[in-house]
């Protein structure tokens, strides 16, 4: 309890600073063709931070948890190193292939805006090391429950880039934005090496640890993550053949589901995580799995009247929060449309969200992983026909191809989990 508070604190002040952030890119950029560009580059960045981030998290901690406190330094200090390696060359490669990503996930965007995406995305790159860097420190403070630090995450980043892109808007333009999420990255890099430097202090014991050993179960929630970001970027990058201003609308619309998804999923799966990986050390299965449909039966109700509350507020919402400036009625509705096809993914994501979590610090990964297939496929179907039909230009169809896609998902991994769970 004392660490889904902690965790729903930083959250709350995150997402003051995050929908300060999206403001202002509303005033200075509405749904116009820049923010086409900012959206697809950012939206990468975010989308890579995020799988890097919750896939050590999910992966790391459980592995740190299951060792015993002697070896627990040995063991992250050996894995620290591997990921901090793999995270150097992710970074890098982001940078050098920085035109060939924006002309991938941007396909619908004119050649000018493509530039300007490129080069959002060469400045946001080094972001992505300093993001999983301070992720590395984050799963070994999460292993004795200070969760303090990794909360102030998102005020690090919206609030750096908040500062950065409305001091330097007049010489940087919109590539304020992208120095701004940098620096903010690079500044909760030093927050969780800082609050972390006495759990490091001791000198660590050597251990033969081979490097597949520690990438196996990384690399099945790495693919998940990847599997269930995949969705969005699909419908991103459909949103550029759907008009000017779409992708943008789509990245507003998403930014506010992801508010709410952050407060259903993380308080509970993060502080959950580190209780359901020691009560399987301890072979307690079944009380594990009874805290996680107590859990999933709470954010169950929560989620639905999230979605309830969403639809039928979402246009007030969308144009008391950012209509104002270059956000203009016009591009209000264009939100809320495509708001009112993406808000039910609020309760397939968090739930799909929250019992594949639960299944990997149970050690059963494969079951998320393969329900993780479903969402993407469902969406890329989805917008495939409608835009063979000519129909890709409504706004609200433009979102409900990832919400029926992640409700199908969960579904199938409610119903697959019960299965395993009764035997």
């Amino acid at each position: 309890m004392r660490g889904g508070l902690v965790i729903g604190a930083g959250i709350l002040v995150g997402n003051i600073t995050g929908f300060a952030r999206v403001a202002v890119t509303a005033y200075l950029l509405g749904t116009h063709a820049r923010a086409d560009a900012l959206a697809i580059s950012t939206g990468l960045a975010d989308t890579l931070n995020n799988i890097v981030i919750n896939t050590l998290l999910v992966a790391f901690v459980p592995m740190l948890m299951l060792r015993p406190a002697h070896e627990r330094h040995a063991v992250f200090a050996r894995a620290g190193r591997l990921f901090a390696w793999i995270l150097t060359g992710l970074s890098a490669l982001v940078a050098l292939s920085a035109p060939q990503l924006i002309s991938m996930l941007g396909p619908g965007m004119a050649p000018e805006q493509k530039h300007t995406a490129a080069v959002l995305l060469l400045i946001l790159a080094p972001g992505i090391l300093f993001s999983g860097a301070s992720g590395i420190y984050a799963s070994l403070l999460y292993t004795e429950r200070r969760f303090l630090a990794p909360a102030t995450y998102q005020l690090c980043l919206n609030g750096s880039t908040l500062l950065i892109a409305v001091a330097f808007w007049k010489t940087l333009g919109e590539y304020g934005f992208a120095v701004g999420y940098t620096l903010g990255a690079g500044v909760q890099l030093g927050v969780t090496w800082y609050a972390s430097r006495d759990l490091r202090a001791a000198r660590a014991d050597r251990i033969s640890l081979p490097s597949g050993t520690i990438l196996a179960k990384p690399g099945m929630y790495l693919l998940y993550a990847g599997l269930m970001s995949a969705n969005i970027v699909v419908a991103r990058a459909f949103a550029t053949h759907a008009g000017s201003g779409m992708a943008a609308s789509l990245d507003y619309s998403m930014r506010c589901v992801n508010v709410v998804i952050a407060y259903l999923v993380y308080p509970v799966a993060n502080s959950l995580m580190p209780e359901i990986a020691r009560l399987r050390a301890l072979n307690e299965t079944a009380h594990a799995y009874r805290l996680m449909t107590r859990s999933v039966g709470l954010m169950a109700v929560a989620s639905v009247v999230s979605c309830g509350i969403g639809l039928l507020l979402r246009t007030q919402a969308i144009a008391l929060l950012f209509q104002r400036g270059s956000f203009t009625a016009e591009s209000t509705a264009m939100v809320a449309s495509v708001f009112a096809g993406l808000a039910p993914c609020l309760i397939g994501w968090t739930l799909m969200d929250l019992i594949s979590r639960c299944c990997f610090a149970l050690d059963q990964p494969r079951l998320p992983l393969v329900a993780a297939f479903i969402p993407v496929t469902v969406n890329i179907a989805f917008l495939g026909v409608l835009q063979l039909r000519g129909e890709l230009t409504d706004p609200f169809l433009l979102g409900l191809g990832t919400s029926t896609g992640l409700l199908v998902g969960f579904v199938f991994l409610f119903v697959m989990a019960r299965r395993v769970q009764a035997r």
